[in-house]
């Protein structure tokens, strides 16, 4: 923020075109700046737009990555007690909560929290925090909890119904969720106004940490730690098979079935479900002679190679096989201008390795990293679109970031409405990306900065805007009180949280809509100075 700042003043200083500053900075070319700021501010949006999809592309290939990692399973040899024999199962290295906590929440949230983790790096040695990092976590929350509510609620077929099994761990993400907004608002505005603190930075992190545990403890129900809550009518198998898939016996189970579905379908043509995390795989398998698996382990190393090609053969095909076989010619022309548009991304998102890799573990990693490249050049173009257009950086994190870094958040829980047999991970997506985008989003950038603040300078963090960021956390915490309500009604009344008559569904959707609208625009004209 100190930095947007500073640049604003020394444009006022040197260059004024017929009393309107003008913008010398550029993205690539120095020539950018003979077009107008109105050319230069609608192209910078365009970029910005592109980028999103580039950010959705890149997030769906590390959604079935971490799909494998989930999935990774280890070997339990028991013995029957009545005929001796070994019985060998396959039980899920992660706990169904902790995954949507960690994991599920931790990548959709990723686009945001590695832009709050740029724009810190950006500003380390400067006494003030960048803007560009609250103000877009702030947003997504807000996008995270009404729109993507909104769309939750109507996805379900009508008079289908939804609702949350496991209340007691719902109940526990929410009450942190909330409690993260809480805490935020108490460093900004009551602890040290205006400032943050090394130990109150460090505190904000090490609180994520305290929601695993306490989410845990919930999930196996642990004495004085938990609510007494039964489980619910959760089913075992959390979202149905829709095919048969064979398995393998291996020390790790992977299902290497689902990497061969992959080379035969384009990665952006089907979005990946990665909520079969939830289904069980303990079904009883004999041992594999050793031969066998000698054959099977040269057949998955021909399956990666085969799968790698296959990446980069799909990034230049513009016209598949099931657009040909649409009838009409202006559909089929539009999906291959759309498959032309997201060429440049599926070739240089090609290089992420296949996701049956070191069960998933490489492309988790090799996403990340194209994840933080996107994030980078978002940061950059915003500062370009703020120096441009003169808009306050709180507006434009709030609105556009928000919603462009927001979108894997919509389309895992949409995935989650449309598949699942219930309604929680579809929800916990939402409250816990709410809650990381606080403890860690929030939390890491200004560690960072705090950390650097205290060795070099002996002072703490100071926040520009912290009245405007302060507002928006109220506005929101009364938003969210509303949204809240409507969905405890619509449990006790309809019976679940999503789906139920359509009139009900798209009235509440509407209201969830509303409440955003709200957000944005109290929060705009408070951070603009205006209220």
């Amino acid at each position: 923020m100190a930095s947007i700042l500073n640049l604003t003043q020394e444009l006022q200083e040197s260059s004024k075109v017929i009393g309107h500053v003008r913008c010398e900075n550029y993205f690539i070319f120095p020539g950018e700046n003979t077009l107008s700021d109105g050319s230069r501010g609608v192209l910078y949006f365009l970029a910005l737009a592109y980028c999103f999809i580039g950010l959705s592309a890149i997030t769906a290939r590390f959604f079935k990555s971490m799909e494998n990692v989930v999935k990774h399973s280890r070997k339990v040899v028991t013995t029957d007690p009545i005929t001796k024999a070994q019985v060998i199962t396959y039980k899920k290295v992660w706990n169904f909560t902790i995954a949507d906590i960690s994991l599920l929440a931790f990548g959709t949230s990723f686009p945001q929290i590695s832009l709050a983790t740029i724009d810190a790096i950006r500003n380390i040695g400067e006494r003030y925090a960048g803007g560009l990092g609250p103000g877009t976590l702030v947003g997504s929350a807000a996008f995270d909890l009404f729109p993507i509510h909104a769309v939750c609620v109507v996805v379900p077929k009508a008079g289908e119904l939804k609702k949350i099994s496991d209340l007691g761990v719902w109940l526990v993400e929410l009450v942190w969720s909330f409690w993260a907004y809480i805490w935020l608002y108490i460093i900004l505005e009551v602890w040290s106004p205006n400032v943050i603190t090394l130990w109150e930075a460090l505190l904000t992190v090490l609180q994520y940490g305290l929601l695993l545990v306490h989410a845990y403890a919930q999930d196996k129900r642990w004495p004085y730690l938990s609510l007494p809550m039964s489980r619910g009518d959760r089913p075992e198998e959390w979202v149905p098979e829709e095919i048969d898939q064979s398995k393998d016996d291996n020390d790790v189970h992977d299902v290497y079935s689902d990497a061969a579905q992959e080379a035969v379908e384009s990665g952006n043509r089907n979005i990946v479900d990665i909520f079969s995390i939830h289904s069980a795989n303990n079904d009883t398998v004999a041992d594999t002679p050793p031969d066998s698996a000698t054959k099977k382990g040269k057949a998955k190393n021909s399956t990666v190679f085969n799968l790698w090609k296959h990446q980069f053969v799909d990034a230049i095909t513009l016209e598949t096989s099931e657009s040909k076989k649409v009838d009409s010619i202006y559909l089929r022309i539009a999906k291959s201008f759309w498959q032309l548009l997201l060429a440049p991304w599926k070739l240089l998102f090609a290089f992420v390795p296949p996701c049956n890799i070191a069960h998933g573990w490489v492309a988790f990693i090799c996403s990340l990293l194209f994840i933080s490249g996107v994030a980078f050049v978002v940061t950059r173009l915003t500062d370009l679109i703020s120096c441009v257009t003169g808009i306050n950086p709180y507006v434009i994190a709030f609105t556009a970031l928000a919603g462009g870094t927001s979108w894997p958040d919509l389309v895992a829980s949409k995935i989650a409405a449309e598949r699942q047999l219930t309604a929680d991970s579809a929800i916990a997506n939402i409250t816990c990306s709410n809650s990381v985008n606080i403890y860690v989003g929030i939390g890491v950038p200004w560690l960072i900065n705090t950390v650097y603040n205290y060795f070099a300078y002996k002072e703490p963090l100071y926040i520009e805007n912290a009245k405007g960021l302060s507002f928006s956390l109220l506005i929101f915490f009364a938003t969210s009180v509303g949204c809240i309500v409507v969905l405890v009604l619509r449990r006790l009344i309809i019976g679940a949280e999503l789906g139920g008559p359509r009139l009900w569904a798209w009235l509440t959707s509407a209201y969830f809509m509303m409440l955003w609208v709200v957000f944005v625009v109290l929060s705009s004209l408070k951070v603009s100075g205006v209220i």
